[in-house]
């Protein structure tokens, strides 16, 4: 009897106790507030395409619970921000734009989170770029207190499938590889108009799905030209279609303001070098005359996507182009021609260059690097073959008519950097003239007479494993160095006297697109 008095006594003081707590007792708040940021600048957007999620930290340091009795957008329900506060979505007749009453321990914080959609044709000015700002009201009256928030919006020219009255999105269907057979693709996706058949720098252009040029027609691009894709987008030149993209050399490097730029649609830094944001510009078999001059391909999981017409030479002539950060392929030819001149190709995540099933290919002046960061990378800089694998396992040949590469630098962080698969019953021709290659095989793993590195008909004034010093590969920055292994050993070959930076040839070039300059320390 006594412990249950004893025990009574004990829940009867504690709920007593608990009554007397001030600890959730929340005080107004009093503008003393503390945020991470005095303005948030919300990274680059296109009209209509929404923005990353940002986040400010908003403080609490006294020793007071608090309440905000009002938290809202300076343009309440009309802004074009967001907002979540730790998890609350708020009031009002559009959610995210005001919020009531909303509490802080003391020596607490908590978090919101922004993001933005703009439309850039609601907005009062209609230039191809836009500031937007509001803010961020914490309280009001002599307690108000503020965080701005900017965003640049910049207009652009859409392009995307149709979607009909009962939301089916329109779609293409291609017979691939051009046999007749029934193996079609259907994709998201349209042709280009004719009047859309002209990429001008004017507006950057933006592209959902698969933009298409059909047969007999050609897509232009002139000089400084942005072309973004969202992702799993690209562009398709089917059968009688071409491409022409006409870039010119910029006066600066930076801005590239002659240069054709193919990049992911994301324009915050955080995205700037992501891989795979978009998937590719297709070369169907049976497209002709496509030319690349003065472009920079970045950021897509095949750069460049070469099919079929390995006996037309003018199937893709490409100069002074760099691709860079492709997931898989820099640029993948299956049985197709490539001409290349003052090409640079990094980073990617199988081979930059890819000369498969066969095919006909030659490069002069060009760098073929891979510094991947993937630690277990499995293909070299650079893959020849003749023959393809299907999903039965059935193999099908075909010729490599000639892979000739002149004056190139094939190097990276890994070893080797050149594999050659062949298969013995079909033609497989190819030569590297006064050339870089890393191919180390001390170990002997590579055995056969394409791998005799004493045959001048093959490999003549080739040098193996010596470091060409690029400035900073893993960054793109590919120049090399005077006294680099790969200065002055070139020789007068190619239609270009100039680099891929306008840069004039001596009369010994130095090996791979850049004439090798003075680093700074």
């Amino acid at each position: 009897m006594k412990r249950y008095l004893y025990f009574t006594l004990c829940i009867t003081v504690l709920i007593l106790w608990s009554s007397c707590r001030k600890d959730f007792d929340f005080n107004p708040s009093t503008g003393s507030l503390q945020f991470s940021k005095d303005t948030v600048y919300l990274d680059t957007v296109f009209t209509n395409i929404g923005s990353s999620t940002y986040n400010l930290k908003v403080y609490n340091r006294s020793n007071t619970d608090i309440v905000i009795p009002a938290l809202r957008l300076s343009q309440g329900q009309n802004s074009m921000y967001r907002l979540n506060v730790d998890g609350m979505t708020g009031s009002g007749s559009t959610l995210g734009k005001e919020f009531e009453n909303v509490e802080i321990l003391a020596k607490d914080s908590m978090f919101i989170f922004i993001e933005t959609t703009i439309d850039i044709q609601a907005l009062a000015a209609l230039q191809t770029q836009f500031l937007y700002t509001d803010a961020i009201e914490f309280d009001a009256g002599e307690n108000l207190q503020k965080v701005e928030l900017v965003t640049l919006v910049k207009d652009a020219v859409f392009i995307f499938p149709q979607r009909s009255a009962e939301g089916i999105i329109e779609t293409l269907t291609f017979d691939i590889d051009g046999d007749g057979n029934d193996d079609e693709t259907t994709i998201q996706g349209r042709f280009l108009t004719d009047t859309e058949l002209t990429f001008t720098n004017e507006k950057p252009h933006v592209i959902y799905g698969y933009a298409a040029v059909d047969d007999s027609k050609t897509l232009t691009i002139n000089a400084g030209a942005r072309v973004h894709f969202h992702a799993n987008s690209g562009l398709l030149i089917t059968d009688g279609g071409s491409l022409k993209v006409n870039g010119l050399p910029s006066n600066d490097l930076d801005l590239m303001e002659g240069e054709v730029v193919f990049s992911g649609d994301r324009l915050e830094p955080s995205f700037e070098d992501v891989p795979g944001q978009w998937q590719t510009i297709w070369l169907f078999n049976g497209s002709v005359d496509n030319e690349f001059n003065h472009a920079t391909i970045k950021n897509s999981t095949v750069g460049i996507l070469s099919d079929g017409n390995k006996d037309i030479n003018s199937k893709l002539t490409i100069t002074n182009t760099q691709i860079y950060n492709s997931s898989n392929f820099g640029i993948l030819g299956r049985g197709t021609s490539i001409n290349g001149e003052n090409v640079v190709i990094n980073n990617s995540g199988q081979s930059s260059f890819g000369g498969t099933f066969g095919g006909s290919y030659n490069f002069v002046h060009s760098t073929f690097a891979n510094y991947w960061n993937n630690s277990f990378r499995q293909f070299p800089s650079v893959l020849l073959n003749n023959f393809i694998i299907d999903e039965e396992n059935t193999t099908f040949t075909n010729p490599l008519d000639e892979a000739n590469f002149t004056n190139c630098i094939i190097y990276g962080n890994d070893n080797p950097e050149l594999i050659l698969d062949k298969d013995d019953s079909e033609t497989f021709n190819f030569k590297f003239t006064n050339c870089l290659i890393r191919f180390d095989n001390s170990s002997n793993n590579f055995t056969g007479d394409i791998y005799d590195f004493d045959n001048v008909a093959l490999y003549e004034n080739v040098i193996f494993n010596e470091d060409p010093e690029f400035l900073d590969p893993n960054n793109n920055r590919l120049q090399i160095p005077n006294g680099s292994s790969a200065d002055n050993i070139g020789i007068i070959f190619g239609n270009l006297n100039i680099d891929i930076l306008n840069t004039t040839r001596s009369a010994t070039p130095d090996l791979g697109a850049y004439e090798s300059i003075e680093f700074e320390d």
